[in-house]
This record gives structure tokens, sequence and C-alpha cells, in this order.
């Protein structure tokens, strides 16, 4: 039989009569003549609460403990699913991250998977055992408990599917895809059917909640299709994968062809004439990542640095500003308040018809800067007008363009 790779967001599994129907999907894929590895996510907010009584204890958390204590709310999940596919007559067993062999390395909160040793889960498959595993989290080659940060449980998913050379790898939630844009935000907002790789994990990195980009990247480098569709939907049978979206090779899209709109809140904007290597060592020394960087010679002594930064991944950011704000004076200043609104597309930088587009689109914003890939381009504003900027995006170049799908 296949081994399918289904993994269920903190939404479809967020209270007990949710996961009772999340067992009935499982048992229902393993009717259909398959293998089934299931990844969890927390219960509904379950790690936003943990996260939030952390803070009450400790303003600044130390990144071990936290990890610690958010590899709980995945622990509940895989049990209590565990437990709900026994009472309707499967067999199922859990496992954590560390039991189900994710291998990360050594960085908290945010760890990456580097190796992936599935040998008591392909066992359990043997014994014709549903195998159900906590999503977002793993274990260090030094043993200790580490999360792979939001979405992470995605990650999980893919990752564990390659190490499995699982037949495909669903994304279940709440929603039926990946739209073009936010539908919360954009009315007009469509499903989108196919994308590719590239697409996917640009469209993530720049905001878009559906996948993770990491576990866009797992699924890549091993060729494996990624279907994203909502819980309520029944399992596919056979080649029958009509709705939701499919992430593969190569999109249905001729190169230039924008494929949706993504924004990310909650940003900054770091500006430094301070020495580079100091500053960057000092980011790295608080673990802090930087999203873009742009750095520039100026006609004086020193270079100019720009780099934007999430709030994300300021874990502490009242200590590190003021670290930094002693460390490195007025030589580093950081704008807050800032949004990024993208569009995203195979070949969308190919001339400057598109960059031209949507700066022609958002004239009346204040832009404070433009930042460009293979397959993105980006518009840095202030974020209290960032929802407008994506509906200007969306219907410049969907809502009066040509069909997502040919």
């Amino acid at each position: 039989m296949a081994i399918v790779v289904q993994k269920y967001g903190g939404s479809s599994v967020a209270d007990a009569d949710k996961i009772r129907a999340v067992a009935r999907r499982v048992i229902r894929t393993r009717d259909l003549g398959h293998q089934v590895v299931v990844v969890v996510s927390a219960m509904g907010d379950t790690t936003d609460d943990l996260l939030q009584t952390a803070k009450k204890v400790s303003p600044n958390p130390e990144r071990r403990e936290l990890d610690m204590l958010l590899s709980v709310g995945e622990r509940i999940s895989m049990s209590l699913l565990s437990m709900a596919i026994r009472d309707l007559g499967g067999d199922a067993i859990s496992f954590t991250g560390s039991q189900a062999g994710i291998i990360t390395n050594d960085r908290h909160v945010d760890a990456r998977i580097v190796e992936v040793r599935p040998f008591r889960v392909q066992d359990e498959l043997a014994l014709g055992k549903i195998v159900i595993i906590a999503g977002y989290q793993g274990v260090s080659y030094r043993k200790e408990v580490t999360t792979l940060g939001r979405g992470g449980s995605d990650t999980t998913a893919v990752a564990m599917a390659a190490a499995l050379d699982a037949e495909w790898c669903e994304i279940c939630s709440d929603v039926d895809g990946v739209y073009s844009a936010d539908p919360r935000v954009v009315p007009q907002a469509q499903r989108i059917a196919a994308m590719s790789y590239e697409e996917m994990q640009e469209m993530a990195e720049a905001g878009a909640k559906v996948l993770n980009a990491q576990a866009v990247e797992f699924a890549k480098e091993r060729g494996i299709s990624i279907y994203a569709r909502a819980t309520a939907k029944p399992p596919p049978e056979g080649d029958s994968l009509s709705d939701g979206t499919v992430v593969r090779k190569f999109g249905p899209r001729m190169p230039g062809a924008v494929v949706g709109v993504a924004s990310e809140k909650d940003l900054f904007v770091l500006q430094s004439t301070a020495d580079l290597d100091a500053l960057l060592a000092f980011l790295d020394s608080h673990q802090v990542c930087g999203k873009q960087l742009h750095l520039a010679a100026a006609d004086g002594p020193s270079d100019g640095l720009s780099m934007v930064l999430s709030r994300e991944n300021l874990h502490d950011e009242d200590r590190v500003r003021s670290l930094m704000a002693e460390k490195f004076g007025d030589q580093v200043r950081l704008m807050d308040r800032i949004g990024a609104a993208s569009v995203i597309g195979t070949g969308i930088n190919t001339s400057y018809k598109n960059l031209r587009a949507g700066s022609s689109a958002l004239a009346a914003h204040h832009v404070v800067g433009i930042s460009t890939s293979s397959f993105r381009i980006t518009w840095l504003l202030h974020q209290s007008t960032l929802d407008d900027a994506v509906r200007q995006l969306h219907q410049t170049f969907l809502e009066a363009g040509h069909p997502l799908v040919p």
C-alpha cells in the first residue's frame, strides 16, 4: 500500500468534536487502501495561549524553556487524535517529534530539520497502524527539544513524506487551498488550482499563511506534490484531486504572469551606518534573522545598510532594542510599523513592466522601499495602508488581467 501523509492545522483539531471528525477522515483514508501518517498542530490557539502565559511569567523567556513549553500543545493533539481513532475502531499510535526521528539543528524556537530517521514510524506502519506525529517539534543532536517556528507542522509533514517516500502530502486546514490574496482582505480573491514550488515558497515568505516556506523547500528538493485542501472535504479517491491547490514542479502560467498577492505586517526597517561586521555579530548573538538585506557603498568611510526585520524574530524585543541603542547609538535606527505588499509569479522580473505597473498602482502610498527576486516584487509601506495596497495590487494584476489557469 502507498504511504500518504496528512497534516491537520490547529483549527481542524480545535475541540473534541473536530478531533473526532478528523479521526473519521483519517480512517476513511486508511479504508481507501493507504498507509496513513498524520501530523497535527496544537489545538486552536493553544500555542498563542502558552506563549502569552510565558510572557506573564517572564517578559523575556529563555528560548530553551520556551521550546519545552510550546512543544506540549502538539503532544496534546496527537494523543487525543490517537484516542479518537481507536474509539472509532482504528488502530493508531502517537509519537512526539523526537520519537518519530525528526532531527534538527541546535537552534531553539526556529530550528531547522537536518535529518529524518523514521524507523519507529516505518515499524508501526508495517504493523498496520495509523501513525500520529506531533508537528512543529523535533530533537537536536544534543538531545534538546526544539521547535520549528510558525507553520512548523507543515515542515514536519513534508519532511516525513520525503523520508517515507510517500505518494503525496496533504495539508488540511479550514480553507480549501491557496488563494490569490487573503479573502478577508480581498473579497475577489480566487482559489489557485496549481502553483510551482518557487511561487508557493515566495508566497509563504511574503506572508501567505496556508503553507510554510521551509515545507515547500523540502517538497521541492524531493519532488513531492503538496495538496492544500479543506479538512471538511473527503479524502481524495484515485486521481480525484480537482479541489484545493496542488504545489508541484511546474505551474500552469506563462513566465511573467502574477499568481498572487501576499502581505506581512509587524516589520521593521533597520538602517545603519555602523560597522557592518559588528552589527551582524550583534544580531547573530541575539538570534535576530533579517528577511532582506541591502548594502550600498557610500561616499564616506562607512557603508549604508538597510535590513528588513520581523517582530516575530525579536523574541526579546525590548532588551534587544535597548542593547542596540547602547552599543551603536544613532548609527542604527529602526523604522517601526512597516508592512510589505508583494506580487508573486514565475519570471515576474524578466522586464520592468510589472514593477512599473505595481509602483503606479501604489503611487498614492508612501513607499519606503522596494525589493525584487526572480519570483517576487515587494513594496514596503506603512502598515496602516497595507490592506488597501493589497487590494490595489490585486485589482491591477489579477482582476484586470488574465485568468490564473489557462
